[in-house]
Order: C-alpha cells, then structure tokens, then sequence
C-alpha cells in the first residue's frame, strides 16, 4: 500500500472502521461528534499522521492516535496498524454502566405485561 501524506476525516474514519460508511462518518463531523483539540472539524479537513482525534459515541468519548495514514477500507484485523485507542478507563467504565443500566428495562417490543404476566406477578405478590 502506497505511503499517504494528507487525508480526508471521514474518509479516514470509514477506512479504519469507525463508521460503516462514508456518508456517517460525514454526518458525524456535521453533528460536531469528530473533535481534533478539543474543537469539532468538518469532513473535508485533511489529516496527517501526527494528530489525536475524540470520537463522542454512545454518551462516551472515545480517543485515538493515528499511527499512519491510509486511502483504502482495511480488514478488521488491521486495524491496530493505523490506530491505537488511548481512550481514558474512566471513559469505558461510563461506557459499561450505561450498558448495565439499559439491561434493566423492560425489553424493547415487549410492551405491556399479558394477561399471563399479570397471574404470575399478581401470585407473586399474593405469596408475601
């Protein structure tokens, strides 16, 4: 793969598999969720291999540090060649309580008990 100098963020955001496509990398920069010094940049901004960049997702911030650059979608496994993740434990754990907290809701498309889930909670609550 030939060396690269200068690319675009989204581009470099989809070929490193942050984002599935280019088109939500581009719409993540729109929204200000792509942060290079702490200030939000726009998806034509070009890169070079010595910047740290924030991804805010799922309520969390995640950082990076590009190692070098690429043009092209690389495999899954490759991945670590080009980033390396330097997001803070602090965030993670954020991350892993928001998780846990979502678990204890009612399932999405559950909806309202059956008239069988009103029996057993309504046994249940006769057994006390």
């Amino acid at each position: 793969m030939k060396n690269v100098s200068e690319v675009r963020v989204d581009k470099f955001l989809w070929s490193v598999r942050l984002y599935k496509t280019r088109s939500l990398a581009t719409e993540a920069c729109k929204k200000g969720k792509i942060l290079i010094n702490e200030l939000p940049v726009k998806a034509s901004r070009l890169i070079n291999s010595t910047i740290e960049f924030s991804v805010r997702k799922d309520n969390a911030v995640f950082r990076y540090k590009i190692k070098q650059l690429l043009n092209n979608r690389v495999g899954a496994k490759l991945v670590d060649e080009y980033i390396e993740n330097i997001t803070p434990k602090e965030e993670l754990e954020k991350l892993e309580l928001d998780r846990l907290a979502k678990n204890l809701y009612r399932n999405r498309g559950e909806g309202r008990p059956t008239k069988k889930d009103r029996r057993d909670i309504q046994r249940f609550f006769d057994d006390e």
